[in-house]
């Protein structure tokens, strides 16, 4: 089996019960970055062979653990915080293991677009999730399409890019669409700030950008 295991985006207090025992009971573990998951492994007393699984081998590393698991091998996939696949590594390995008749399971828990859209107080009873947006290429024709969409938008950004993302949401979308930013989810120095896109560039101009970022914007016409 293999199992896709959410970790705490910020708050140990996050992880599940279920969680913990899945790590326990895996026979290997694979990890986005093991210097990363060695903490929160190592705080619940999890001791167990750990493998780098990450975007840059993921690719070599597929065969060898379908190996793995046609063995009869239990592992538990997880990333640095939240639910693999998710902006993360994952896809691949779920993919052609289903490809091959084997059992996958996802277990419900973190994901930071969750609590980011719903304390936006923007509409999310429909929504589309756009993860990061394309650093260069298809970049600005992905924004001109999305220009269209009546559906909240969710973004993930990081601090070195989140100024020019608004700013070229203000662009596409106008100075006055509603959105809102949330980050440092779950840890002590959360913290959401909602208004008009314009407000939001104010705000990130004048004040420290630290932290990882879900980036919620309304649809058109909402």
């Amino acid at each position: 089996m293999l199992y896709l295991v959410p970790t705490p985006i910020g708050n140990l207090e996050d992880i599940t019960f279920r969680a913990i025992r899945i790590l326990k009971e895996a026979d290997l573990i694979l990890a986005e970055d093991t210097r990363t998951s060695a903490p929160l492994l190592k705080h619940f007393g999890i001791e167990k062979k750990v493998f780098a699984h990450h975007q840059h081998n993921e690719h070599k590393a597929v065969a060898e653990i379908i190996k793995f698991l046609k063995e009869g091998q239990n592992i538990a996939l997880i990333s640095d915080a939240g639910t693999p696949a998710i902006s993360d590594p994952g896809f691949l390995l779920v993919r052609e293991t289903i490809k091959e008749g084997l059992e996958v399971q996802c277990l419900p828990g973190p994901t930071a677009f969750v609590p980011a859209l719903v304390n936006s107080g923007l509409p999310n009873d429909r929504f589309c999730f756009e993860g990061f947006l394309p650093v260069k290429k298809g970049r600005q024709t992905r924004l001109k399409q999305l220009a269209l969409e009546y559906r909240t938008m969710v973004f993930y950004e990081s601090p070195h890019r989140i100024l020019k993302t608004i700013e070229e949401c203000i662009h596409h979308f106008g100075e006055d669409r509603e959105a809102s930013v949330s980050r440092e989810l779950s840890k002590l120095y959360e913290e959401t700030i909602r208004g008009t896109l314009a407000t939001l560039k104010l705000h990130f101009e004048n004040h420290p950008i630290k932290g990882e970022f879900v980036f919620c914007v309304a649809g058109l016409g909402n």
